[in-house]
């Protein structure tokens, strides 16, 4: 493995790369890939020194999951020991509060274990579960026990809106909140990340790329396929809109990333730009962008040693957000 920066995952205690890998492509929503190309980006991932990688059990129904502990198995267990897998529960129930509890937390961590192939989650998190149950004390006790018998090794949540991850914040037991932040997210930049940094809590940034738009390669007439969530949740029919372009309408979206293409620093890609401005927020321990290719993950895994952006394109995203996508977010997450 290549040695890039690390950075503390909160109440883990564990180092993990500052670009990690999220794998929601790997499983499904994003087209199909193959399983030799998926396996290839994992070991592209690990190649670059990434060694922080994010799953959940929905993801392609245990499918990214099983990838993943392919990869750990194949590695050996030293470097195994040196990646940080986190993987997430609850999203293959009927989303009610009633349905989190200490027996389904055992049955869906037991099947993650396996997926893995291992005896012990390094990280598990509430998958943006109905908001009641950040507030539920049951939860948390139930997460405790969890950590207690060794399943899970910490726990976490994945949440949509600041509300949420403030709630969860103020918990003990929570070591860390995977949170949307991009150039066209900067509402967690307000509270969340200032609330996360005094209670030592990581902060795992995702959707960073807000879906490919700020890659700035989509047009208006930009196709996807039909079995991409990038056609068939723009209006949240399937979930949460906000992790779709990041509940930014897609023209608007396109319009907007245009212009942030402008800011790229020369050397540097629109998406690697975005990668970096993210790492540059205070608080922030790693972002995830997905990959379907070697390629994208090494482009990706590169913005780790690239330049601090400086305080002139700081203000101009910021700019940004205020004139094309603060009315358009601001208010819902």
């Amino acid at each position: 493995m290549v040695a890039v920066e690390k950075r503390t995952l909160g109440r883990t205690g564990r180092p993990v790369s500052v670009i990690g890998l999220g794998t929601w492509q790997l499983g499904a929503d994003w087209g199909s890939v193959d399983e030799d190309d998926a396996l290839a980006v994992l070991d592209a991932a690990t190649d670059s020194g990434v060694t922080f990688v994010d799953t959940a059990d929905v993801y392609g129904d245990g499918r990214s999951e099983r990838l993943i502990g392919r990869l750990l198995k194949g590695l050996g267990a030293d470097l195994a020991e040196q990646v940080f897998v986190a993987t997430k529960l609850g999203r293959r129930a009927p989303q009610v509060p009633e349905k989190f509890t200490l027996d389904n937390f055992r049955a869906w961590t037991d099947r993650s274990r396996t997926n893995l192939g291992v005896e012990t989650l390094d990280l598990v998190q509430l998958h943006c579960p109905p908001t009641p149950v950040f507030s539920s004390d049951a939860v948390y006790d139930a997460l405790d026990t969890l950590v207690d018998e060794k399943r899970v090794a910490a726990y976490g949540v994945s949440v949509e809106t600041c509300e949420e991850a403030l709630t969860a914040i103020a918990r003990p037991g929570v070591a860390s909140v995977q949170i949307i932040l991009n150039p066209f997210r900067l509402k967690p930049l307000q509270r969340v990340l200032p609330a996360a940094r005094s209670a030592g809590v990581g902060i795992i940034a995702r959707v960073p790329l807000a879906s490919g738009l700020l890659s700035g390669k989509y047009r208006p007439d930009s196709k996807f396929g039909s079995d991409d969530h990038r056609t068939y949740n723009r209006g949240g029919d399937a979930f949460d809109v906000g992790e779709t372009f990041s509940g930014v309408d897609y023209d608007t979206g396109v319009a907007a990333a245009r212009e942030f293409t402008e800011l790229a620093p020369s050397g540097m890609t629109p998406a690697q730009t975005a990668l970096r401005w993210i790492l540059q927020q205070p608080g922030v321990t790693s972002v995830i962008p997905g990959a379907r290719s070697s390629a994208q993950v090494m482009a990706n895994a590169s913005a780790a040693w690239m330049p601090a952006l400086p305080p002139s394109i700081l203000t101009a995203v910021q700019d940004l957000y205020d004139r094309r996508v603060r009315a358009q977010v601001h208010h819902r997450w």
